[in-house]
């Protein structure tokens, strides 16, 4: 007896995404959780799934990939353009531990902050919200960087006025020879940034889908709200905006290196990122499932170990 034998007449009925295949999502998960890095066909020969046993493995490791990334692209006389999320957070303070020590300026790195809180119609919280991303992101990351910090006009943030220029913003750098590192977190629905599975029953095709750049005041799904109550406002799901502007995979997809962080564990044995990772490394890629698509391109995606289960019951 479990959710699929269950679900009929239930109030869960309905609630996932309706491209989800419940059967074939469970069926992803493996018993043996070393099976979780075994690599699918669809994988791109350059993706590695990297494993962590502790957070702080976890942090100081996906830091210094962020960190070499920017150093290995100063060394070569390129401009960086780094698509950022807020979540995973704890790495950021590493890529500037390992940017000091190296003092490395990063005036040749442009920031494209992936998302933000919004309304229904792309309005923003203020930069000094403490729920806002853009707070988030000058706490964690450009102010502790001091004198080798971006420089403020080559950061941007996912406004209503600004989110609209990043496809052009984007185009031109790498035009003119940058390259584009999208570092990410995993939602609880397969989310990259914002970009949630329900979009997928909008369009007609998968082409279609991959052209999107952009959505101001996107609905979020429920599971996203109560995924963020949980890791982002101390339980308190009334603080947690029902909407977001997010980029789409019209970008998140045009990758040069990606670099991934799932950390979702929460202590005595619970997590809610579990499922999330199995999905994203074993789903083939689908629309319904936009995570699934970053394996496709070259880079590494970091994991605490814990999250590969085994995905077992455990009354906690």
């Amino acid at each position: 007896m479990d959710l699929l034998t269950t679900i009929s007449g239930s109030l869960m009925e309905g609630f996932f995404p309706a491209g989800w295949d419940l059967k074939k999502i469970d069926a992803c998960v493996d018993s043996d959780p070393n099976m979780i890095a075994k690599r699918q066909k669809w994988w791109h020969r350059k993706f590695e799934p990297v494993a962590c046993q502790t957070y702080a493995d976890f942090d100081t490791m996906m830091g210094h990939e962020i960190a070499q990334t920017i150093r290995n692209s100063r060394d070569a006389g390129e401009k960086l353009a780094l698509i950022l999320p807020v979540g995973p957070m704890g790495m950021y303070r590493w890529a500037v531990y390992f940017l000091t020590e190296w003092g490395v300026p990063c005036d040749h790195v442009y920031g494209f902050n992936m998302d933000e809180w919004s309304d229904a119609q792309g309005n923003t919280l203020p930069p000094n919200n403490p729920g806002a991303f853009q707070y988030a992101m000058q706490q964690a990351f450009y102010g502790p960087l001091g004198k080798l910090t971006v420089p403020p006009k080559q950061r941007h943030f996912a406004l209503k006025k600004v989110l609209p220029t990043y496809a052009e913003r984007l185009g031109d750098l790498r035009a003119a020879g940058a390259k584009l590192t999208v570092i990410f977190g995993i939602g609880r629905v397969c989310h990259i940034a914002f970009w949630e599975p329900h979009f997928a029953g909008e369009f007609s095709s998968e082409a279609e889908w991959k052209k999107q750049t952009h959505r101001l005041g996107a609905r979020l799904h429920p599971l996203t709200i109560e995924q963020n109550a949980i890791t982002s406002f101390k339980s308190r799901t009334t603080l947690v905006p029902a909407y977001a502007n997010t980029i789409g995979p019209g970008l998140f997809l045009k990758a040069d290196k990606i670099i991934g962080g799932a950390d979702g564990t929460l202590s005595r044995g619970m997590m809610w990122q579990g499922l999330s990772l199995w999905m994203t490394l074993r789903h083939e890629p689908s629309p319904w499932i936009p995570s699934t698509y970053m394996p496709t391109q070259p880079g590494r995606l970091f994991y605490l170990e814990e999250l590969a289960g085994p995905l077992v019951a455990e009354c906690n």
